[in-house]
C-alpha cells in the first residue's frame, strides 16, 4: 500500500511504500515491513515517520496497530519516540544486543581541477542571490493567476516587453516584443531554428567557433561552410563564392574565440549580401555587454532587423543555471518558431522569466553588468600583468571584451603545453579545438585562458599555475 494525501492536519512525516504481507496479523506485518525499510537504508537515521492516525488511515489498520508496531520497534532500537519530536528511525537503528552493521562507504566524489581558467563560464560565486531573490519574490507577489499555468510558447509578455527596452538602449537591437520569442539559449535556439527545420542549411561559420554548435548543426542535417577568421573578424566577403548558402552564423560583437570586433565595412557588407541573397545572418551576441576598452559595439541587427536574426541569453552574464535566451526574430520567422516550441512552454520558467523581467525593470541587472565588467577587466588586466612578467615572449590578444584572453603560442607547441596544463590541474583550453575541420589555411597555436571562472580568492594561483607550464622564449 501507498500512503495517500489525509485531509487532517496532523499529517506530519514522510509518504511510506509499505507491503503488508505475511502470517502473524497487521501489528506483526507492519512491524515487519517498517524493520525491513529501516535496515535496508529506504528510512534514513533520523526520518520522521507519520503519526499513529495519519498512517493509519494510509493503511486501512487500526489507530492502536500502528501505536502497538512502533512500540515494538522502540523497544528493539529501531526508532526512538520523544514527546514534541514524534517517532524517528534511530541514528543508529540496530536489534538491541544484535551485531552493528558496518555502514557502506559513501562515494568519494571525483577530483576536478585546481585551477579553473576554462572559456565561456562567468563566476558562479557572483551571482546576485540577494537582488535576485529580491526580484524573484517581487514577481511572485504581482504575478496574475494566469501566470501559474501552462506557459506562454512565445514567452511571457513582461519579459519580452522588458527585452525590448534594455536591448534597445544597451545593444541597438531594433524590437518590438512581437517579435521576441523566448528560449532557454543558444543551443536551444539553433535546434528550434534548424533541428524543426524552420531555417535550412547549408550555414556559413566562423572558420573559429564551438563544435557543440558544429555538432548540433550536423545532427539537424546542416552542412557547414569556414568562412577565413583574422583581426577584423570573418572573411564575409567569401560569401559570394559560396552558391549554395543562404544564411550565416556570426559572433560580431566578440568573435568567439579569437576575440576581435567584425569591422564595420564587413558588418555592412553582410547585411547587403543578405538582402541582395535573400538571405538570413544569425547573430550570436553572447558576451557584448562585457566590453572594457571602449563604448560597447552594438549589434548588427540595428542595421536590417529583417535580414538579421538576433539572439543573446543570460548564460555569461548572470548564470548558465537560469536557462533564459532570447530570438529576436524578422517578423516572417515568428509563426514557424512558435509552431517548433508547440502549444505551450517546455523549456524556459514561467517564474524565472517574471523574474528575469522584473531584475530587468528594477536596474539590477544593470547594476550587476557594471559590477562584473569591472571585476572582469581587473581579472583580465592581472593576467596581462603577469604575462608580462613572466611570459614576454607570449602574444595575448582578443582582450579588448569578453570572458577569456587568446595567448599566441609558437608553432606546434600547443598539445604539449595543454598536455602540461591538464598535468597541473589547469583547465584550459587549446585554440586548435575550435577549428572548423575543413577551414583552409594553416591552424595557429594558442591557449584559450578564461579569466571569469576561477573564484576571486582562486584566481592569482590559477594565473600563477598557468604562467609556469608556457614554453620558454626560442
Amino acid at each position: 500500500m501507498t500512503a495517500s494525501w489525509v485531509d487532517s492536519a496532523e499529517l506530519i512525516g514522510v509518504d511510506l511504500h509499505l507491503e503488508l504481507s505475511g502470517s502473524g496479523g497487521r501489528r506483526a506485518a507492519l512491524a515487519g515491513a517498517l524493520r525491513q525499510a529501516v535496515q535496508s537504508g529506504r528510512l534514513a537515521p533520523g526520518t520522521r515517520l507519520p503519526p499513529y492516525r495519519a498512517l493509519a488511515a494510509d493503511l486501512g489498520v487500526a489507530r492502536n496497530t500502528v501505536a502497538d508496531a512502533y512500540a515494538e520497534l522502540v523497544a528493539e532500537g529501531w526508532l526512538t519516540a520523544r514527546q514534541g519530536s514524534g517517532t524517528r528511525v534511530a541514528e543508529r537503528a540496530r536489534p538491541l544486543g544484535g551485531a552493528r552493521r558496518t555502514p557502506e562507504p559513501a562515494p568519494v566524489p571525483a577530483e576536478g581541477p585546481r585551477h579553473q581558467l576554462r572559456q565561456g563560464v562567468p563566476d558562479a560565486s557572483a551571482f546576485p542571490r540577494t537582488d535576485w531573490t529580491a526580484a524573484y519574490r517581487r514577481a511572485l507577489n504581482s504575478a496574475p493567476t494566469t501566470a501559474f499555468g501552462p506557459g506562454d510558447p512565445q514567452g511571457r509578455i513582461e519579459l519580452r516587453t522588458a527585452l525590448t527596452e534594455y536591448l534597445a538602449r544597451s545593444r541597438g537591437v531594433r524590437a518590438e516584443p512581437e517579435r521576441i520569442v523566448v528560449c532557454s539559449g543558444f543551443a536551444h535556439g539553433l535546434r528550434l531554428l534548424f533541428g524543426e527545420r524552420v531555417l535550412r542549411g547549408p550555414l556559413a561559420v566562423e572558420a573559429y567557433g564551438l563544435g557543440f554548435h558544429r555538432d548540433l548543426l550536423a545532427r539537424a542535417g546542416v552542412r557547414t561552410e569556414p568562412l577565413t577568421v583574422d583581426q577584423d573578424g570573418a572573411q564575409v566577403y567569401e560569401l559570394d563564392g559560396m552558391g549554395g548558402v543562404r544564411g550565416v552564423l556570426l559572433t560580431p560583437a566578440h568573435q568567439f574565440p579569437t576575440g576581435g570586433p567584425l569591422h564595420a565595412e564587413r558588418r555592412a557588407a553582410v547585411v547587403d549580401w543578405a538582402r541582395a541573397r535573400g538571405g538570413l545572418v544569425v547573430e550570436d551576441d553572447y558576451d557584448g555587454e562585457f566590453r572594457y576598452d571602449r563604448k560597447p559595439v552594438g549589434a548588427v541587427q540595428g542595421l536590417d532587423p529583417e535580414r538579421v536574426l538576433y539572439m543573446g541569453s543570460v548564460s555569461k552574464s548572470l548564470s548558465p543555471a537560469l536557462r533564459l535566451g532570447w530570438m529576436v526574430l524578422p517578423r516572417r520567422l515568428v509563426p514557424g518558431v512558435l509552431a517548433a516550441k508547440g502549444e505551450r512552454e517546455a523549456w524556459a520558467s514561467t517564474l524565472d522569466q517574471l523574474a528575469l523581467a522584473e531584475f530587468l525593470r528594477s536596474g539590477a541587472y544593470d547594476r550587476h553588468v557594471r559590477r562584473m565588467r569591472q571585476r572582469y577587466r581587473g581579472r583580465r588586466d592581472r593576467l596581462v600583468r603577469a604575462l608580462a612578467g613572466r611570459a614576454p615572449h607570449v602574444e595575448v590578444t582578443g582582450i579588448a571584451a569578453g570572458l577569456h584572453a587568446v595567448l599566441r603560442l609558437p608553432q606546434g607547441s600547443e598539445r604539449s603545453v595543454v598536455r602540461a596544463a591538464h598535468e597541473r590541474g589547469i583547465a584550459v583550453d587549446g585554440l586548435t579545438e575550435f577549428r572548423h575541420p575543413r577551414a583552409t589555411g594553416p591552424a595557429e597555436d594558442g591557449l584559450v585562458v578564461g579569466y571569469a571562472a576561477a573564484a576571486e580568492h582562486a584566481y592569482g594561483a590559477a594565473v600563477e599555475a598557468l604562467c609556469e607550464v608556457l614554453p620558454p622564449e626560442r
